[in-house]
């Protein structure tokens, strides 16, 4: 997520956003490991339990892949995580190094391995429209696993009215994966839910400064007017929300129909983000804490004998 965060619109709001990052560094440790629920909540919506059921497990599929290549926006980059405004790849879920969160690929090659047969070509406010480019680089390094996050910036607008229209970012996953299979037809594909923004804005907002940030600019569509409780900012959010499971069920349908596609089953869509798990700069991307949480459902997922239900 993140697209409007990297780009301050004023010099005066990044340097608000710097001040106000170190403050929060202090006032709230999210940096450190932690626990958590790590599969679906119990509390979560049909759209994320029932309503996205996986495609059937493959005699193929392979629970110890031997090459990593990631995918997505700036979650997998590790946006915000370790400093502010900055990415740290070094932290991300999918392909990082940090031993306090060992990624997915650490987990599955072992550290060493893992350095040199892991790839990371997310970008930081990247939408759908963009990962047929991402999935071209990623094919060229012929990985055995490519690992999909991608969806938050197509909701995290300046307006609920912008955000991308469903049929467009099927359009656009589509194409991706036909892109992926120009050039690694048998590359296996782990796919990740959207997490749901309106949660994220629910722990957030009990934050004083979180809500300072927030009103810089970051993700307009759900965390605008954080405070309003109003019949139009509540009905905004909820619009936002509805989004997220329209593609979330976009990116089930999608992989279903790919045999060596897994969907997560919703399980980052339902994952309980406390605030210990959100940045400390943002209080809306995953801190290292969280970055581990992802790495956990993402191994638990890649190396399950069956496909999360």
């Amino acid at each position: 997520m993140r697209e409007p965060a990297t780009r301050p619109r004023t010099r005066g709001a990044l340097a608000a956003l710097a001040a106000l990052g170190c403050v929060g560094t202090a006032a709230l440790a999210g940096c450190s490991g932690g626990g958590g629920d790590h599969g679906v909540s119990r509390n979560a919506p049909a759209s994320s339990r029932g309503a996205f059921p996986s495609p059937s497990p493959t005699p193929d599929w392979n629970p110890r892949p031997g090459s990593v290549a990631a995918v997505g926006d700036s979650i997998t980059r590790g946006f915000d995580a370790c400093s502010v405004l900055a990415d740290c790849p070094e932290v991300s879920w999918a392909t990082g190094t940090d031993a306090a969160v060992r990624s997915l690929a650490v987990r599955l090659l072992g550290a060493s391995k893992a350095a040199d047969h892991s790839w990371n070509h997310a970008a930081s406010g990247a939408r759908m429209v963009q990962l047929p480019a991402q999935m071209a680089l990623a094919a060229k390094e012929r990985p055995e696993l490519v690992t999909v996050m991608i969806g938050a910036n197509d909701a995290c607008r300046d307006s609920a009215a912008l955000m991308t229209p469903v049929a467009d970012f099927r359009a656009s996953f589509t194409a991706s994966m036909r892109q992926l299979r120009a050039g690694a037809p048998k590359a296996q594909v782990y796919v990740s839910s959207v997490p749901d923004l309106k949660r994220l804005w629910s722990t957030g907002r009990v934050n004083e400064l979180g809500r300072k940030i927030w009103d810089l600019g970051i993700c307009q569509s759900m965390l605008a007017g954080a405070d309003d409780l109003g019949p139009a900012a509540v009905a905004r959010r909820e619009a936002v929300r509805e989004r997220v499971v329209a593609y979330n069920e976009v990116l089930r349908e999608v992989c279903a129909k790919d045999r060596h596609c897994r969907y997560d089953g919703g399980a980052v869509f339902g994952f309980r983000f406390t605030s210990a798990q959100l940045s400390p700069w943002d209080w809306f991307h995953p801190s290292r804490d969280g970055q581990a949480r992802l790495a956990e459902i993402a191994y638990r997922n890649v190396t399950a004998a069956q496909p999360p239900a």
